[in-house]
């Protein structure tokens, strides 16, 4: 039996004694097990000897007639490609893995096109110069599966075809997925490298740390988890020479900026800089210990086992030099991550009304806050508890809560780390950049992986709407249009029934679906989470990928293609409308701070097309 031209095998309607099976398991999820007796059609139950010798009569559903998935033969387990399995199914491909990782050490496994690939969690001595070699030039069956391998096939694709690629980097949190890209990028680093003495190579590589610093943190899930997705285009000559790159970012997660979960960090380059601070070029800045700053210290502890920030700010420091930052603007760019970290310090205090709030005017941190960006001390006291209202006949200043004023100023700290972030970016790129024509490119796209955490919020949302959309190339990219391919040569071939999730992602964003609702509600001018909640209950009960919970009216939960994700409402309002106010721009804007002050750098630039684009070839991981 095919698998790749039929739906997953699962017992036929009668089987013989000695056949082996896959059942279900709530500890080890799937465990292996031998009938014992013939089973014929019609019998309410099977009965199997576990691995252990555990005799279990195993019952049968006798609507569905859901029957166990069949084992496959001892002689095709740890094949390095899932596709030469005679059955081809869930406990199938999980068993096969985890032969290969466990006995052979092999982390890395072919599913077709596809690369499957298993993080060790520590370093492996597989991605050096000679293995680089080793795989370049070769086909991509002809040596063990690689990230090198599938890296050659783009890059001779390119060459051979005429036809640009893109490696999409696919999994959950914590995977391996930036590492991964990161590999791939080295490759063709190395098989690409520039003909001239641009050491454009060089600076591809060099993006990395500083990209990790900028965007990246420690999650409970992964200890450097790329809070932002990236998409990397590289460009070739007409002899498949590297001559330049560019990048486009998305969905940077600024609330991380001003909260962190337990046992979470900020983003590095707090810490970096913190780690640094004792140096007499940053002195101006007043840092102390990361443990001093409330937007660095909510997780607990604020280092990372096996890492040292103060090493690794010296590798970021030395990237910006490699990309030609200069020592000014990396003064500039420090400044800007010293005056974050004390505007999280600044003590708002409620007045006795409760209706208005204030900041002492001897506050050392906006003192700081105020020297470091060169913006007028008195403005920003004033503006940061105050805002302004337009009315069609007048305009008037309206004090700020202390909850309200405190949500300013996290939305004023959210907007100047996302305009610092997109200022760097334009700056990578402008290093990058390169005024030759451009034969061909391959990008790499490494993106947010699905997550799933104690509680999800607007950011979890966010990235598992962004994996929905990934699924969905995924799904377009492997069966609809290879079938589709199969169907126009005319070659025998039965469509295979796979998961389509077009209605989970109709479900988020069509009209009136959870995002639609969502920017309605944050128009309403007492709009809560809440009444955006029930709102939901109330449009989408009868949907099969949306659900209530039972214990809860301002929960929902979401029917992934990966898993059930309960999302809690609350904070959903004020990170969609994530409002800045006007007067706290205006005072930014007169800052002495270049970076605040001009336009992002990477409108300057040219940006890559979007990461999904039908004149690519994808390979996936």
């Amino acid at each position: 039996m095919d698998p790749r031209g039929s739906r997953s095998p699962v017992l036929h309607c009668s089987a013989h004694q000695y056949t082996r099976v896959w059942i279900p398991d709530p500890d080890e999820v799937w465990r292996s097990a031998e009938l014992t007796k013939d089973y014929k059609e019609g019998d309410k139950s099977l009965q199997l000897r576990l691995e252990d010798e555990t005799i279990r009569e195993y019952p049968i559903d006798v609507q569905s007639n859901q029957l166990p998935f069949l084992r496959n033969p001892d002689i095709l387990v740890g094949e390095n490609d899932l596709t030469a399995l005679s059955y081809l199914h869930e406990p199938a491909v999980l068993h096969n893995l985890k032969v290969r990782f466990l006995e052979s050490n092999h982390i890395y496994t072919y599913c077709g096109i596809v690369l499957v690939a298993i993080n060790p969690y520590e370093q492996l001595p597989i991605y050096g110069q000679d293995v680089i070699y080793a795989y370049s030039g070769q086909n991509m069956g002809d040596m063990d599966p690689h990230i090198f391998a599938v890296a050659e096939e783009a890059y001779k694709q390119m060459a051979r075809d005429e036809k640009n690629q893109s490696i999409i980097v696919s999994g959950e949190s914590g995977a391996g997925k930036t590492v991964s890209a990161k590999y791939a990028m080295r490759y063709f680093a190395t098989v690409g490298g520039s003909a001239s003495d641009t050491n454009i190579e060089e600076k591809v590589l060099a993006s990395s740390p500083i990209m990790e610093a900028i965007g990246n943190a420690k999650t409970t899930r992964n200890d450097n988890s790329s809070r932002f997705g990236k998409y990397i285009q590289i460009g070739f000559d007409k002899r498949y020479h590297i001559i330049g790159a560019s990048m486009r970012t998305y969905l940077l997660e600024k609330s991380r900026v001003v909260f962190q979960a337990d046992d979470e960090r900020n983003y590095h380059i707090f810490y970096q800089l913190c780690a640094a601070a004792s140096l007499p070029e940053f002195k101006e800045l007043a840092l102390t210990c990361a443990e001093d700053f409330f937007y660095a210290s909510q997780g607990g502890d604020t280092s990372i086992e096996g890492v040292d920030d103060a090493e690794d700010f010296e590798k970021t420091r030395q990237a910006f030099t490699l990309l030609g930052v200069r020592e000014s603007h990396q003064i500039s760019i420090f400044k800007i991550i010293a005056s974050i970290l004390h505007l999280g310090n600044v003590e708002i205090q409620a007045e006795r009304d409760g209706d208005s709030s204030s900041i002492s005017p001897q506050d050392e941190h906006l003192s700081n806050f105020c020297q470091l960006l060169g913006v007028e001390h008195n403005q920003m006291q004033h503006w940061l508890c105050h805002r302004k209202l337009v009315t069609t006949s007048e305009t008037y200043v309206k004090p700020m809560s202390l909850q309200q004023a405190v949500n300013a100023r996290n939305a004023l700290a959210k907007h100047i780390y996302a305009q610092l972030f997109g200022w760097i970016v334009g700056h990578v790129n402008k290093a990058l950049h390169t005024s030759l024509k451009q034969h061909s490119f391959i990008g790499v796209l490494d993106i947010y992986g699905f997550e799933t955490f104690e509680v999800n919020s607007f950011e979890q949302f966010c990235i598992n709407y962004a994996n929905e959309k990934l699924q969905q190339q995924f799904n377009s990219h492997v069966f609809k249009l290879e079938q589709e391919e199969y169907m126009k040569e005319q070659i025998p071939w039965t469509l295979i029934d796979f998961y389509d999730n077009q209605p989970c992602i109709d479900l988020i964003e069509a009209k009136l679906g959870i995002l639609d609702l969502l920017d309605e509600e944050c128009k309403v001018p007492k709009g809560t989470d809440q009444n955006w909640a029930q709102k939901l209950y109330d449009r989408h009960s009868g949907s099969q990928h949306f659900q209530k919970p039972r214990m809860s009216n301002t929960a929902f939960i979401v029917v992934h293609f990966a898993d059930k994700v309960e999302y809690l409402s609350d904070g959903f309002l004020e990170k969609n409308r994530d409002t800045v106010y006007e007067e706290q721009i205006n005072i930014l804007k007169a800052s002495k701070v270049q970076s605040l002050r001009s336009r992002r750098l990477e409108q300057d630039c040219p940006q890559p097309e979007p990461f999904i684009s039908s004149a690519c070839n994808s390979q996936c991981i």
